[in-house]
């Protein structure tokens, strides 16, 4: 698993039941945007995590509808195991402890 993967995983393992959506989550972790998104959709093919787009209203908030996402129990396992197995500590997003 990739330095930005277990970023990802360890900022999502931050709040287990939080559903967390992409900026937030580039800024959390410091991964850029076009390294983000391929990780989200490949944690969310792989179960780990479940996706899903807000039900608002863009032209009254002026903004898009954002795409969540929230680790599945799978997810959860699996990020503990991999942070674990890689000596990570979960802990501030934007820094691995080994």
């Amino acid at each position: 698993m990739s330095l930005a993967s277990l970023r990802v995983v360890r900022a999502m393992l931050a709040e287990p039941s939080a559903q967390r959506y992409g900026l937030e989550l580039t800024r959390e972790t410091g991964v850029q945007a076009g390294t983000l998104y391929p990780i989200l959709t490949r944690l969310e093919k792989a179960g780990w995590l479940e996706g899903g787009w807000e039900d608002i209203d863009e032209k009254l908030l002026g903004r898009r509808a954002r795409r969540y996402y929230k680790l599945t129990a799978l997810g959860l396992r699996e990020a503990r195991r991999a942070l674990t197995r890689e000596g990570m500590v979960v802990g501030a997003p934007g820094v691995l402890h080994g």
